[in-house]
């Protein structure tokens, strides 16, 4: 805005704006501002009449020109009128229905019962890791079915209060009931030397193995099994050819010496 060319103003000196030409420059500003953001062509609310001037017709406004209009849609009451056109438009909207998530078609079958099972609990000698291995039976398994396993959180059950310090082993196989292991919340080394399962179809049985990780005992956690210690080495009888112990003193307090033959005294010296 230009301070300087007005009646009364210095060169270089800047006076007091009027309402007007601070109003004016106002509307400037935003005409310039919406120019950017609006595109007219687009503007369900924009219309030119036949005098050549243009009308809002969401607020029923006459403009002279573009940039009065531009200027008006920044202001309050278009502002509101178009947040109040929105609400009308979404309460007038029927209701439309939320669309079906595709979901997975549940199998309907009979069950027979529980399958037989075998868990064995194992140690590795060289470390202390810890293993399970299990064995699930399943001679009466439907045509094609191959039996199914997963872990699941305690927190996904709803059988038994959740316990962060347990987590469950599902075994599925069709026609049989789905069976469950309560097993620790530890976490499980899935390496393929630690990890396996196997499926026998000859004798219809389902083998799963894995182990636990060992808990580095610097990491504040619980510290390995120790090493299980040798046991002491048994003591050889001693050799028969030792002399007896020395017995204990007599009534006269010393022990007696031993029996032995003194040596002869030496001959006599001859004065030749």
């Amino acid at each position: 805005m230009d301070f300087q060319n007005r009646v009364g103003s210095k060169t270089g000196g800047g006076g007091p704006a009027s309402y007007s030409e601070s109003n004016r420059d106002r509307r400037e500003r935003l005409a310039s501002l919406a120019a950017e953001t609006i595109d007219l062509a687009k503007d369900p609310y924009f219309m030119r009449n036949h005098l050549g001037t243009y009308e809002c017709k969401l607020c029923l406004t006459l403009h002279n020109n573009e940039a009065s209009y531009l200027a008006h849609t920044q202001g309050k009451k278009h502002q509101s009128n178009l947040a109040r056109r929105a609400a009308k438009e979404a309460a007038d909207a029927p209701v439309q229905p939320a669309p079906q998530k595709a979901g997975v078609e549940v199998k309907k079958f009979v069950k027979i019962g529980r399958p037989g099972y075998r868990v064995t609990k194992q140690r590795d000698p060289e470390n202390g890791q810890q293993s399970l291995l299990f064995e699930v039976d399943y001679p009466e398994i439907a045509e094609g079915i191959v039996p199914r396993h997963r872990f699941m959180s305690a927190y996904e059950q709803k059988v038994e209060p959740p316990d962060r310090k347990w987590q469950y082993l599902l075994f599925a196989a069709e026609p049989y009931e789905t069976i469950s292991f309560k097993v620790p919340s530890r976490e499980v080394d899935k390496s393929d030397t630690r990890f396996w399962s196997h499926w026998n179809r000859e004798t219809k049985e389902f083998f799963l193995q894995f182990s636990f990780k060992l808990v580095d005992p610097r990491a504040g956690g619980r510290p390995p099994p120790p090493a299980l210690i040798p046991p002491p080495a048994r003591q050889s009888a001693p050799p028969s050819s030792l002399p007896p112990p020395p017995r204990p003193p007599g009534p006269g307090g010393v022990p007696p010496p031993p029996n032995f033959n003194p040596a002869p005294p030496p001959p006599p010296r001859m004065n030749l």
